[in-house]
């Protein structure tokens, strides 16, 4: 019987320097410097092999693909106008995040802040609306009281969460993940007493703001010791919310309908054909996806329920695309990324298209320092939480700040590129060419965040300002649900939600950028 033997990253590191040490080193080929030798300065060149794929993920190969309109556009938004993009490879979880993801996050909050009065609130902030259930019309208090909770639902999607929840489960998921990494690599202890400021993040370790309890180093070429670095690629890039493109082009899966370059059917689902019935002989008739067939039907007939749920299904049910995804048709509808706007497909990028980029950079002190969260909470101008302790303070870039550089800049010169083309100044109705921003009029832009509770609409309305649902805090939400009819199981399709709200029929999954090769391992093409 074979034993398999996991070598770490970290254990090829070691191996190597002792084996450079031993039979020579590796050269520099624009130098004739020898790498990893502390007699010249000891610049440290490290084996890599391979990104390693995350907890959950599945990679996600690139490529092109119409994005937007394949089916009637019912509704007549014009909102899905096609247009063909590029997307790089990248990993998206396999399944939706499940009750039972979101209660250990849950318990990770409870552990580390519920000490303490003043922090109890990052726990209660991160709380799902269990409410969200309840209609006034319709019992469906069992739901309110047992789905995320019962262990008869745990491996079903986590619903109830906002925008902004999502993308904080996403931070706190990236620190597990590579806190683990850093355990099993032999870097790091076991430390079950983090609390408050003093608790892992990957940042904050990079910036040397966290140590832990430390097992082991990485030996440099002279003999001493040092921190895992970035440049050691043994951590990994951070969890996120997919961006509304690489959700449309994992769901369609077209990987597994292309041949030397030709894709030989367009998809109007994520499986082939116009039907929602599966048409294999074992499994023919059975229903593809968890949807509304009808008016009032939501899981069949007793004896022969179509898709075996009333609401959700658990996060493995029915057929996975040829990505190997699961549910990217119907269960629950997924938050992505993107800042919702009509026209972004007019306007987006053809490669890695995204509308929502706020640049920000690390936070120094005067020595150039960066500085953290320390046991202080961090709010922005609508009461959101966004910093707790622990985290490395970040601040938008800023044209005063001359580190920055934005008037040397010729790709961005702001931090905010949100509204850009489609929402700033240049885009707007009362566009003034020659007006400095100071004077611009800043009511009459063209997507104002609605007015908020305690606030008053001036009787002068060019001193009002403009409510629009679509703001800088509408972002996109993809995919049919248990609730939805199979037309917005189209992949194409889109809507949006205010990023503080959340419903029983709303979910997400996570990303990761994938650094390196699109393809994979032995994926690279090499030309003589």
């Amino acid at each position: 019987m074979k034993t398999l033997i996991k070598i770490t990253q970290l254990s090829i590191f070691i191996a190597s320097i002792v084996v450079l040490s031993s039979c020579g080193t590796e050269t520099s080929p624009i130098t004739g410097w020898n790498y990893n030798d502390a007699e010249n300065g000891g610049f440290e060149v490290l084996p890599y092999v391979e990104q390693e794929t995350g907890p959950g993920l599945v990679l996600v190969e690139g490529g092109t693909f119409t994005m937007g309109r394949v089916e009637q556009d019912v509704n007549y938004d014009w909102n899905t106008i096609p247009k063909r993009v590029t997307v790089s490879s990248f990993y998206i979880d396999e399944t939706e995040i499940r009750n039972l993801d979101y209660l250990e996050y849950l318990h990770w909050l409870n552990r580390i802040y519920a000490s303490d009065e003043t922090f109890y609130e990052i726990y209660k902030r991160a709380l799902p609306d269990t409410l969200v259930w309840r209609s006034r019309l319709a019992y469906n208090e069992p739901y309110v009281d047992y789905y995320l909770r019962h262990p008869a639902y745990r491996d079903y999607p986590v619903v109830g969460v906002n925008w902004l929840q999502a993308s904080d489960f996403c931070v706190w998921r990236t620190d597990r993940v590579n806190e683990y990494i850093l355990i099993r690599e032999g870097i790091l202890d076991w430390d079950l007493g983090q609390s408050l400021a003093n608790n892992f993040n990957t940042d904050a370790y990079f910036a040397g703001k966290y140590e832990g309890v430390v097992k082991q180093l990485i030996p440099r070429p002279d003999g001493t010791e040092r921190k895992v670095r970035m440049e050691d690629g043994i951590l990994l890039p951070k969890y996120r919310l997919p961006t509304e493109a690489e959700w449309e082009f994992a769901a369609y899966g077209l990987i597994g309908n292309t041949v030397e370059g030709r894709i030989l059917e367009r998809r109007l689902y994520p499986w082939n054909g116009s039907a929602v019935r599966n048409p294999n002989d074992k499994f023919i008739g059975d229903f593809m996806g968890n949807f509304v067939i009808t008016g009032g039907d939501y899981m069949g007939i007793a004896g022969k329920l179509n898709d075996a749920a009333d609401i959700t299904a658990p996060v493995y049910s029915f057929w996975p695309n040829d990505y190997g995804l699961y549910n990217m048709a119907g269960n629950v509808s997924e938050w992505v990324m993107d800042v919702y706007r009509p026209l972004t497909y007019m306007d987006m990028d053809d490669f890695r298209p995204f509308r929502g980029n706020v640049f920000q950079t690390a936070k120094k002190d005067e020595d150039g320092i960066m500085v953290d969260q320390g046991d202080s909470l961090l709010y922005d101008a609508d009461s959101n939480l966004i910093s707790r302790p622990g985290l490395v303070k970040m601040r938008d870039v800023n044209i005063a700040e001359k580190e920055d550089h934005l008037d040397e800049r010729r790709n961005y010169k702001y931090a905010d590129n949100i509204n850009y083309h489609d929402g700033d100044h240049a885009s707007t109705i009362s566009y003034e060419a020659d007006a400095p921003a100071n004077e611009r009029d800043a009511n009459f832009e063209m997507y104002q965040y609605p007015v908020r509770k305690g606030q008053y609409m001036d009787a002068n309305p060019r001193e009002s300002y403009q409510m629009s649902l679509v703001n800088n805090k509408a972002h996109v939400y993809k995919g049919g649900s248990w609730k939805d009819r199979a037309y917005w199981m189209v992949p194409g399709t889109r809507r949006f939600l205010d990023q503080r709200q959340d419903a029983p029929w709303l979910g997400f999954r996570c990303a990761m950028a994938r650094v390196g090769s699109p393809q994979g391992m032995g994926g690279g093409k090499k030309k003589k």
